[in-house]
């Protein structure tokens, strides 16, 4: 009998322990590496005391605050490994002096900063002396918890190259000493790229979930809006991008409902029931795209424009492709890069045929010969101009690289419609 009760309490406890690190990692490492300053301390902190709230919960059962649980069970890890370690007496007496013995609440944030521990630690990830790129990565490890391989595929390297940025950034902030502080508005502009980047990645990475069963993190792709308001608060003046970031994750994310069907596969664009699409949301999101072009059209405004336009169509048959191959012509002068040039070519297809669109992502397969979205849109191409032969090698290709099981069964359905019945 008590072997019966036993497991569900595993099970129970064990899913709170999971829930607690996909929803609250980054606000619980935000809050660790303020207060220690030290950002591998503070992630190996972490692990430890989730690793222990593997353990403990199953015994004493969930705490009423799961979070602040784990972040006073990581502070008391640090506080016992400093103690242990003579050299570093000094820090133990500063770190205690700040309060690591009292209870934890939610911190009292000054309204007149970054009101919200991750997003300060996004601008302190992002400082001028790392590289964009190596600003970028190490934000998505640290606050989105993304694993490096997750991280790897939007910068289309190996998770080796990447893991070898992300210790080379941290070491580095270490190093130089960068302080985890608010930044002044003077220092902000400098930033904000890399911050709008990070933002953005968040998003997509919760918009289209690069491993597991789901195909969508909602969470991800909230905290990413969330984020998104938040950073146009902090300046006097918002820059359009901020508003079009903004207004590009809403008219994307209002499609969310209507991107699975009830088994849980992927619907695409053009199947989708637009009944389904959240309208308030459009409406919000929609002077946005108009504020954010006023000023020029930068990469996110004309991202936010091309995702108006098809928040507009009716029906798939209604949109305006030629306009939104205008757009991606101007961004890919903008921001010229292999997925805008990928994008570019599924709009050329749907103004001017397949073949040339075809020809178009042929010429990307030395860039983007690993990603698997590369070698999907070449198999929709080849499957509708009757090429089954070659658009099953393509989605063979692309099942090979997928790693998101939703879009796994979508590709796999896909290559059974272009395969010849066999006896």
């Amino acid at each position: 009998m008590t072997e019966n009760l036993y497991k569900p309490m595993n099970r129970e406890s064990d899913q709170a322990v999971e829930e607690v690190y996909r929803s609250d990692w980054g606000r619980i490492l935000a809050t660790l590496i303020r207060l220690f300053n030290d950002f591998e301390l503070a992630e190996e902190a972490a692990q430890e005391a989730f690793a222990a709230a593997v353990d403990q919960w199953r015994t004493t059962g969930i705490p009423e605050a799961p979070r602040a649980w784990i972040i006073q069970t990581a502070r008391h890890k640090v506080i016992d490994r400093l103690r242990r370690q003579a050299r570093f007496s000094e820090a133990v007496q500063s770190i205690a002096a700040s309060g690591l013995n009292q209870s934890v609440e939610e911190p009292d944030y000054d309204s007149a900063g970054i009101p919200d521990d991750r997003l300060q630690l996004i601008f302190t990830c992002c400082h001028p002396a790392l590289g964009l790129e190596a600003q970028v990565a190490l934000t998505l490890r640290t606050l989105g918890g993304l694993e490096t391989d997750e991280i790897a595929r939007a910068f289309l390297v190996s998770p080796t190259t990447m893991a070898q940025r992300l210790v080379r950034a941290q070491r580095k902030i270490r190093d130089a000493h960068i302080p985890y502080r608010v930044p002044g508005v003077n220092e902000m502009p400098e930033r904000l790229d890399a911050v709008l980047t990070v933002i953005y990645l968040v998003f997509n990475e919760g918009y289209a979930t690069t491993r597991g069963e789901r195909l969508v993190r909602t969470d991800l792709c909230a905290e990413a809006i969330r984020l998104g308001r938040l950073v146009r608060t902090l300046m006097p003046q918002p820059p359009a991008e901020a508003a079009a970031l903004l207004a590009l994750m809403l008219l994307h994310d209002a499609r969310r409902h209507a991107r699975l069907d009830e088994n849980g596969d992927l619907v695409t664009l053009e199947d989708q029931d637009r009944s389904r699409w959240d309208r308030a949301q459009i409406e919000e999101a929609l002077p946005l795209v108009e504020e954010s072009l006023r000023d020029g059209p930068g990469r996110y405004a004309i991202q936010a424009a091309i995702a108006a336009l098809h928040c507009h169509a009716a029906s798939a048959e209604d949109t305006d492709w030629p306009q939104i191959l205008g757009l991606y012509d101007l961004l890919e002068r903008l921001q010229p890069s292999p997925i805008v040039s990928l994008n570019r070519a599924v709009a050329v297809a749907m103004v001017h045929g397949s073949r040339p669109a075809l020809a178009l992502i042929d010429a990307l397969a030395g860039d983007l010969d690993g990603y698997h979205l590369l070698h999907s849109a070449r198999a929709d191409l080849l499957r509708r101009i009757g090429s089954s032969e070659e658009a099953a090698k393509s989605y063979e290709r692309a099942l090979v690289l997928v790693t998101n099981d939703s879009e796994r069964r979508f590709l796999e359905r896909r290559l059974r419609e272009v395969q010849p019945e066999t006896a």
